[in-house]
């Protein structure tokens, strides 16, 4: 065969409509079948119903093709994340159980996406345009943990917010990673992963010493005691006028 007829053998294969499109949405099926690491950029391609050298056209490897869907996918989930948190309304404890609920809810429903977000090992600083996308998704959480952290007594102590929304931002990913998946790998539960994840976050702030019962106390009722042992607060270091430990 000639150079020539496989030139145009190439091309042909190339004139698909919207070839990056199609990439795309060919890796998305190869991710949800077999993960982001069980297919090549040549699977890509052929899923696509395109030649081997066409993808090339619109991404540098496979990881640039993965990199492209990591964004997307972390540009969804800060629209379900803000959408979710709605700036913290009707109430901060309420708008935040609803972001851990769509944080599950897109591991569940996008489980392409997420793997190739968290599992597919493609660096996420190495394209700028995928690290500000994941940032702008983490951000969401860290708004939320900053209100929750405004919710504390004055003298209470307290970690920093930024250690806070990585430590529920852990719990969420956990929960969503062994029991939220939309894939074969979830794990089976007695409980939903929601209500899973919601006792663990309040778990979590009550021995923080958050307020996090919204319901008005009844009337007359008395204060409970409070027991020796938690006097002393939450067994972290006082807290400086700028939330960190001292």
């Amino acid at each position: 065969m000639s150079w020539r007829k496989e030139q145009r053998r190439a091309e042909r294969g190339y004139h698909h409509g919207n070839l990056k499109e199609a990439l795309l949405q060919a890796a998305l099926g190869l991710i949800a079948e077999k993960g982001a690491a069980g297919f090549t950029f040549a699977d890509a391609a052929r899923m696509a119903g395109v030649s081997a050298a066409a993808p090339y056209r619109h991404f540098r490897d496979r990881d640039e093709l993965l990199s492209s869907i990591a964004q997307r996918g972390f540009e969804q989930f800060e629209a379900r994340l803000s959408a979710a948190w709605d700036d913290g309304r009707p109430d901060t404890v309420t708008a935040f159980e609803r972001v851990g609920k769509a944080y599950l809810a897109f591991a569940r429903e996008e489980p392409a996406f997420y793997n190739a977000m968290f599992e597919s090992g493609v660096p996420v600083d190495a394209n700028p345009a995928l690290q500000t996308a994941s940032e702008r998704a983490f951000n969401i959480i860290r708004a939320a943990a900053e209100r929750l952290a405004a919710l504390t007594p004055p003298g209470t102590p307290r970690p920093p917010a930024m250690m806070m929304a990585l430590h529920i931002w852990s719990m969420a990913h956990g929960v969503a990673s062994l029991f939220s998946r939309g894939d074969a790998a979830r794990r089976k539960l007695p409980m939903s992963p929601d209500e899973l994840l919601e006792a663990e976050v309040l778990i979590y702030l009550r021995g923080l010493g958050f307020p996090t019962d919204r319901r008005p106390p009844a009337k007359g009722a008395e204060p409970p005691p409070v027991p020796p042992e938690a006097s002393s607060g939450s067994g972290l270091p006082p807290a400086s006028p700028s939330g960190k430990p001292k």
